[in-house]
């Protein structure tokens, strides 16, 4: 398998996060722990890499939300910032910024897009139908109404989306709409001016752009795509008559806003301006970043959001010509909780919170990233998550760590010298070493992040199994040397693992490296991670001393907090 030429740069994203409730695992697995993977695996290469994300905080279910609790609309959503900030960084989930798209940055820039759409034809006014409340006085778009679906009779759909069938909802066409404001079915049609993008004038040049893709992207995205597409691009309405959101620039718009989905995904741009300009960075957002053709640039995504990222912001950023369209999109299935969707509301749901300050982070990552739903939806199970953690990262990675780390220090205190190293390091299992991180490297490259941590867990598998074969401990009472040799090379494997594992497990990686700070640098990581581990002569030079008193570094889950947890569901 080669290895194509990396590009410069490497722009990532990761969806915004909706500041209308609590993440929750299936949106971890969804898009923030595979773009968090893919980001440091480029910073581990060297590559110069950004990973964007902000929290979308306007829309028409924020404001329903917010009227509920009796707060005003950016308390609410200054709320759910936070807390989703909160999550992220206790899941290890490292952006280089996380902004906001109530900020008045982001409104800056959102209308530079406005304007810039607007002056080339590609923003028009038209009329169109809507609901309209006789007992509240309020226009109903979107989410402000609910009625039956007309296409698959789903007696709750709402007037943006079925989340049965998951049809686009014209809410005019729901059959028995209730106003989501007062509850009242005293409900008429009438005729407003909206704002439309003309999504219909570049349909030509969006498949052009799109064909192109054909093949590097997903067997779950491309054909997505190619059958909404093939035929026409359909205009959508970007504004609303709403009283929060970011005010229509033009003149004898008082009361219209631009509407979320519109302004949302431009917050990667705007936040990633905004982090240019705190960091006193000379780059250009635009120039050096968003239109360079020299940046990779990667949307991570789950399956709901597909039509917003490969359809729409694509052909907001060329048409606009302030960005580029995607290079990947690599969109996720959903992943379910015990085969049944989540549901805060019935309660068969999980607290991302609870859940990691209960079983940790290294934990959590491991399994979720263990059954990521990459091409098809997977389901997050209790006891699978037991049987997964204890018996493949406690036992074979854990224990490994725990038995060759522990042992080496109890019998070589003061250190051990160079000489047991040398055997190893010019073996035919170092070869194989090098040739699995590479293999790593290379599914990551391909953001294949399933593969990607199954590859780790075989390395693991490997150290152990040769550390149990040698059996220093007993080789010890008959030649200390050679037991010697068996832990260098052992303690060589622990160390790639560290180093291999640091874009999957941050927290476990730094318990690992800990024990060898004393002779690693960031440029020798660096190496060994690409799998160039002729470094290991320069690392191990001098010998090694385990400074660090060495404790359990993947502590075992146990039945009757499993039972627990288990229990809180069936109860729903």
């Amino acid at each position: 398998m080669s290895q194509k030429p990396s590009p410069k740069r490497h722009l990532i994203t990761s969806a915004l996060p909706y500041a209308n409730g609590p993440i929750h695992f299936g949106h971890l697995a969804g898009a923030y722990l595979s773009a968090d993977v893919y980001s440091r695996h480029k910073k581990l290469l060297g590559e110069k890499t950004l990973f964007i994300c902000g929290s979308d905080e306007h829309g028409v279910a924020i404001m329903l939300n917010a009227k509920k609790a009796g707060i005003d609309y950016q308390q609410y959503v200054d709320k759910w910032h936070a807390e989703h900030g909160e999550v992220f960084k206790k899941y290890g989930v490292e952006f280089d910024y996380f902004g906001q798209t109530s900020a008045p940055y982001h409104a800056e820039e959102t209308i530079k897009w406005f304007h810039e759409l607007n002056d080339r034809g590609f923003i028009e006014p038209q009329d169109s139908q809507q609901l309209y409340c006789n007992d509240c006085h309020n226009h109903l778009p979107d989410r402000f109404v609910e009625g039956t679906c007309y296409v698959c009779d789903y007696e709750t759909a709402r007037g943006d989306e079925c989340p049965n069938c998951g049809e686009f909802i014209d809410p005019v066409r729901l059959k028995n709409p209730v106003c989501k404001i007062c509850s009242s079915q005293n409900i008429k049609e009438v005729t407003v001016t909206q704002y439309y993008l003309m999504l219909s004038k570049y349909h030509e040049e969006f498949r052009k752009w799109f064909e192109a893709k054909k093949g590097s992207w997903r067997k779950t995205v491309w054909p997505y795509v190619d059958s909404l597409t093939k035929e026409e691009l359909k205009d959508r309405a970007i504004t609303r008559d709403l009283d929060w959101g970011i005010d229509v620039p033009l003149e004898n718009c008082e009361g219209k806003k631009l509407y979320v989905w519109f302004d949302a995904p431009i917050g990667y741009v705007s936040n990633t301006k905004k982090l240019l300009e705190e960091r006193g960075s000379q780059e250009d957002y635009l120039k050096d970043w968003w239109n360079n053709e020299e940046t990779d640039l990667t949307h991570f995504i789950g399956k709901d959001n597909i039509i917003f990222h490969t359809i729409i912001f694509p052909t907001m950023s060329m048409a606009s010509g302030r960005a580029k369209g995607a290079d990947h999109v690599p969109a996720n299935q959903f992943l379910n909780l015990e085969g049944k969707q989540f549901s805060k509301s019935t309660g068969h749901y999980v607290d991302a919170l609870e859940a990691v300050d209960e079983f940790g982070q290294t934990a959590l990552r491991y399994y979720l990233l263990s059954i990521l739903p990459e091409q098809t939806d997977s389901s997050f199970s209790w006891e699978q998550f037991q049987a997964k953690v204890n018996n493949e990262l406690a036992n074979n990675i854990g224990n490994f760590l725990n038995r060759c780390l522990k042992f080496t220090q109890k019998h070589w205190k003061e250190g051990m010298a160079s000489e047991f190293y040398k055997d190893f390091l010019k073996s035919e299992e170092l070869k194989v070493l090098s040739e699995d991180l590479i293999e790593v490297n290379q599914l990551l490259n391909e953001q294949s992040f399933k593969k990607g941590i199954e590859k780790v867990m075989v390395i693991g598998n490997k150290a152990n199994n040769y550390f149990s074969e040698q059996a220093p401990w007993a080789l010890i009472k008959e030649d200390k040397e050679k037991a010697g040799k068996v832990l260098a090379a052992s303690s060589v494997y622990a160390l790639c693992l560290g180093v291999v594992m640091q874009p999957f497990l941050p927290d476990l990686s730094v318990g690992i490296l800990q024990h060898f700070d004393n002779i690693l640098d960031e440029e020798k990581k660096s190496k060994i991670y690409q799998g160039k581990l002729d470094v290991l002569e320069e690392v191990f030079q001098n010998g090694h001393c385990l400074e660090h008193d060495v404790n359990a570094l993947v502590p075992k889950i146990q039945d009757e907090t499993i039972t627990e947890y288990a229990a809180k569901l069936e109860k729903v």
